[in-house]
This record gives C-alpha cells, sequence and structure tokens, in this order.
C-alpha cells in the first residue's frame, strides 16, 4: 500500500457522487463512507453487506479517535479475488489475492478499503466463524490500518488486536482474537 495512491475521485476512479451512500463529512459531522458492491454474489453470503461495512468502518473510526474536526471519507470496494489478486500484484507486488488491503487517501479523504468475496468466505469457513463477523473484523482491521495501526512489530499487533477486539464489542459481534 503506498501512501497517496489515492486519486481524487478515489481508488477505484469512481466519481464520489455517483457511488455515495454515506453522509457528508463536516466538521462534527458523521464519515463518509461509500461502498461500492463490484461483486454482486456478496450478497449471497452477506445480504446486508453494505450496511455492515459501514457500521464496522464508523466503529473502527470511534475507536481510533478521528470522530470529529476534519471531514474524512472512507471508500470500500466489495470485489472478487481476481480484483483483489491484482490490486495486491500492482501495489504489494504479491501475485494472490488477499483478505483486504487499504489504500491511504488524501486531504480529507482518509482512504480505500478493498475486500476479496472468495478469500473471506474462505477464511470464515476455515476458522468456523460466521462470514459477517470475519467481514467485519476485515473492514474493522483496514479501517485501523488508515488510522495508523500496523503489526510490523508484536507491540504493534498487540494494540492492533485490542482495538479490534473493542470495535467487534461494540458491534456486538464476538471477539476475533477468542475461540470459534
Amino acid at each position: 500500500m503506498e501512501p497517496g495512491s489515492s486519486t481524487p475521485g478515489g481508488m477505484w476512479g469512481l466519481p464520489r457522487t455517483a457511488v455515495g451512500n454515506g453522509v457528508a463529512g463536516g466538521a462534527g459531522a458523521a464519515p463518509e463512507i461509500e461502498v461500492i458492491l463490484a461483486e454482486p454474489a456478496w450478497r449471497r453470503i452477506l445480504p446486508r453487506a453494505e450496511a455492515l461495512a459501514r457500521r464496522a468502518t464508523r466503529a473502527a473510526l470511534r475507536e481510533g479517535g478521528r470522530q470529529g474536526g476534519v471531514p474524512r471519507g472512507v471508500t470500500v470496494l466489495l470485489a472478487d479475488d481476481r480484483e483483489l489478486r491484482r490490486l495486491n500484484g500492482e501495489h504489494r507486488g504479491r501475485d494472490k489475492p488477499t483478505n483486504v488491503l487499504s489504500f491511504p487517501g488524501l486531504g480529507g479523504h482518509l482512504g480505500d478499503l478493498a475486500l476479496a468475496l472468495g478469500v473471506v468466505r474462505r477464511e470464515a469457513a476455515a476458522a468456523g466463524k460466521r462470514p459477517a463477523t470475519h467481514f467485519a473484523h476485515l473492514v474493522a482491521h483496514g479501517t485501523l490500518h488508515l488510522l495508523g495501526y500496523d503489526h510490523q512489530t508484536a507491540g504493534e499487533a498487540r494494540r492492533m488486536e485490542r482495538a479490534e477486539s473493542r470495535v467487534l464489542h461494540r458491534l456486538r459481534l464476538p471477539n476475533p482474537w477468542g475461540p470459534a
């Protein structure tokens, strides 16, 4: 993920007004969270994927302490494995799909997230978790990355895991680090 890799129209090159379902973010306003459903099959495993993405993003923003002041927006792309493989190769040099990618934004746009349907579904099944719970965890994880959280060192990983646990608790979902 390269800093500043987002374009003014967002990582996906779509005009903000064409994909918006969020609330415009002004001083003290709720963040603008746009969800792009690029892969309709998301609705088969998560009929309310867009709403859950917005809730998880907002909860992570609250956890990260970025609710007030500066306008900020997040765009969430719900794509297929092929698109995430392309993005992962283009931006991280890895020729494989991944569960979630985070791309820092510019100005008042906090950044963009992209999630791969097949990877998310397979990981949830392998871990014995509900797809909605795993999905919310990954959206929170990606949003926390946009807020500066990371997991490169053991200390950073513990801090991020605790933040993710608090976000999922706020959403009334199970601790992602607890037993399935």
